[in-house]
């Protein structure tokens, strides 16, 4: 059945979701064109801070009847946050898709601090975006999408039972890149986009320390802009470096990793970067 959710996303269905934690979050489901479970069951892709990606990632699901490059079916699930906490996304994602015990870069504080100064932002706001870094648990966000919303959009959408994949950018590239370092056995491709390493002390290179070549057998696929390396800000410079140094890492010790640089700004660089993963890791 083709739906419209508030009339702007074909075949999108909308549903909230609290977890087991007590936290609500909203959650658009947006099915490939003609979609027919009982014949066809398609796996799912995850994309996080669904309240900005949905708008700009949901409507490529009719890359799928691309003639020229066709993609590997699959349904998209995009996870944000649900009633007054919406407004309030950009703060809560630090909570939910930064690792616990990641450190909070100086480099990431200037860059907040910039735009206070610059009146992009109150004091008000700065700190409350900051202080949600304080007590990270991408460890529990991960648990509610892998044990609570699977589950959940298994059932009611008749997905298939593998090829699952996930997809974040920014600190969701962060959160991609943890979720891909534990192991987690639901997803057999992911996508990190400008993932959000900012320090060289941050969990993932513990985590890489702590593996060794003992590498996860899933998919990664990571992207970096050139602008972010190229331009001027020290919190963007320091990501694609850090992101490069993950990229090393990996090759050296035979992940199956793939990567490409984008023409981007960090900010620019969402859909870009969705699409490469879809195009890498998803096509036929």
């Amino acid at each position: 059945m083709s739906t419209m959710w508030h009339g702007c996303l074909a075949d999108t269905d909308y549903f909230e979701l609290r977890s087991s934690g007590g936290r609500d979050y909203g959650v658009w489901v947006t099915t490939p064109p003609g979609y027919d479970p009982t014949t066809a069951p398609a796996p799912v892709v995850y994309v996080l801070d669904g309240n900005w990606t949905v708008g700009l990632t949901a409507p490529l699901i009719v890359t799928q009847q691309d003639p020229m490059q066709k993609i590997k079916p699959y349904i998209q699930v995009s996870v944000g946050y649900a009633g007054e906490e919406a407004e309030h996304w950009t703060r809560l994602r630090n909570r939910d898709l930064v690792p616990p015990g990641e450190p909070v870069a100086q480099e990431f504080l200037d860059a907040v601090e910039t735009g206070v100064q610059a009146g992009v932002t109150t004091r008000e706001q700065a700190d409350a975006y900051t202080a949600e870094l304080r007590d990270t648990r991408g460890d529990a966000f991960l648990s509610f999408l892998t044990s609570e919303l699977h589950p959940r959009i298994h059932r009611d959408h008749g997905t298939a039972t593998s090829g699952h994949g996930l997809f974040g950018y920014s600190y969701g590239g962060l959160f991609s890149l943890y979720a891909w370092l534990t192991g987690t056995a639901l997803f057999e491709s992911v996508g990190a986009g400008s993932p959000g390493v900012v320090g060289e002390d941050s969990q993932v290179f513990a985590q890489l320390d702590k593996m060794g070549d003992s590498l996860p057998s899933a998919q990664i696929h990571l992207t970096v802009n050139d602008r972010e390396l190229l331009g001027d800000l020290p919190v963007y410079q320091n990501l694609a470096k850090n992101a490069a140094t993950v990229l090393h890492r990996l090759t050296a010790s035979g992940a199956n990793v793939t990567s490409e640089v984008l023409r981007e700004t960090h900010l620019t660089g969402l859909q870009a970067s969705f699409l490469s993963y879809l195009r890498t890791c998803r096509a036929l």
